[in-house]
């Protein structure tokens, strides 16, 4: 007889405070996650833009790359320039295919003994296997399942954590360094995924509640889910992998461009290269778009998006209703020739058509401390 018992799931070191906060949890990613807290998303999502709101991220896979030649390595199988990372630097990038695919987007930091990596968490075991087959002798990937993430985001998250560890306040965007809090050892990033100013704080799972319990008590914190998170990096036009991004769409279609290293455009000696050349020279047959539906109808990822003669140009990846807005939005892959701002289009939304448009991304603007 096949096994029909439900998938196990693993829990985060905040699974008893998740619990003690009363979180509805769900299964995400092989992982037992909150999607919402009784206050509900929308207190959630607002508390994230209005003050600042605490996400438990440690189903990230974390890890640390070691050995003289270990950027160099992690170099060839990715985007961005990471020979030329700085310490004390973090910086977003791609792992692709020989077709241009996207494996992963992942965050690389410059610890000046190692590079520390974090990636998705629905993709990590594949990841984590990749580089290492991509490593010299003398390198090694060190997983780190003793970690936890927590994800501080929102305008007041500098205020907040800076009253605990004084020195988080000197972090520019995309800054990593040590900090203590209460006398834990902290990993902090001057990153996140909502749009907002925050941190991503890497610390050890046997600490991660009394960190996570100290930001709670700061006046401007209140803890937040998944279903907050999703909307945020919504409004904020950023990509979800296995949403927006997959082995099938490359940087170009998913306007991510951007990733590619100057150096890298350069000697073209990437994964794919050849296909992403090709389609910054001449354009890709699809591109990431924002859109504005007209209602109040959400649009869930996989309605078809149609020209006005009533072909089929595209397909929603993403969609949600968007709390800052009062409106709905969503992200779809069309043809380029429809691309443009403000281009009308119908969504198919349960056999019903919806006008929309184009709209330029991100919905609501990013308010990084630069």
């Amino acid at each position: 007889m096949p096994d029909e018992s439900p998938p196990t799931t693993q829990a985060t070191p905040l699974a008893a405070l998740h619990a003690s906060l009363g979180a509805r949890m769900v299964p995400f990613a092989g992982w037992s996650l909150p999607v919402q807290y009784p206050a509900g998303i929308l207190a959630e999502h607002r508390q994230c833009r209005d003050r600042a709101a605490l996400f438990d991220v440690s189903h990230m896979g974390q890890a640390s790359l070691r050995g003289p030649d270990a950027a160099r390595a992690l170099e060839g199988i990715a985007l961005g320039d990471l020979i030329g990372l700085r310490p004390g630097r973090q910086r977003y990038s791609l792992l692709t295919n020989e077709r241009g695919g996207i494996l992963d987007d992942f965050m690389v930091a410059n610890l000046g003994d190692r590079l520390f990596l974090v990636v998705n968490a629905s993709r990590a075991a594949h990841d984590f296997a990749h580089v290492e087959a991509a490593l010299p002798a003398g390198a090694r990937l060190e997983r780190h399942p003793e970690r936890a993430l927590l994800a501080l985001q929102g305008p007041l998250a500098a205020q907040a954590l800076s009253r605990l560890a004084p020195e988080a306040a000197a972090l520019s965007f995309m800054a990593v360094a040590p900090i203590r809090v209460a006398g834990i050892e902290v990993l902090a990033s001057r990153s996140g995924y909502t749009g907002e100013d925050g941190f991503e704080l890497s610390v050890p799972a046997d600490s991660a509640e009394k960190l996570a319990r100290l930001l709670l008590d700061q006046p401007e914190v209140a803890p937040a889910g998944l279903g907050a998170r999703d909307s945020l990096r919504l409004e904020a036009g950023l990509p979800l992998y296995g949403q927006d991004l997959d082995e099938f769409t490359t940087p170009v279609e998913a306007g991510l461009s951007w990733a590619i290293g100057k150096r890298r455009r350069m000697a073209w000696d990437f994964p794919g290269a050849a296909t992403v050349r090709d389609q910054l020279d001449n354009s890709p047959p699809r591109v990431r778009v924002g859109l504005l539906p007209e209602g109040r109808a959400p649009v869930r990822a996989g309605v078809s998006v149609l020209s006005e003669d009533g072909a089929t140009v595209g397909l929603v990846s993403s969609g949600t209703f968007a709390p800052t807005l009062d409106a709905p939005i969503a992200m779809a892959f069309v043809q380029p020739a429809f691309a443009a701002d403000g281009t009308p289009l119908t969504l198919m939304l349960r056999g019903k058509p919806i006008a929309a448009r184009v709209a330029p991304l991100p919905f609501v603007p990013h308010r990084y401390a630069r």
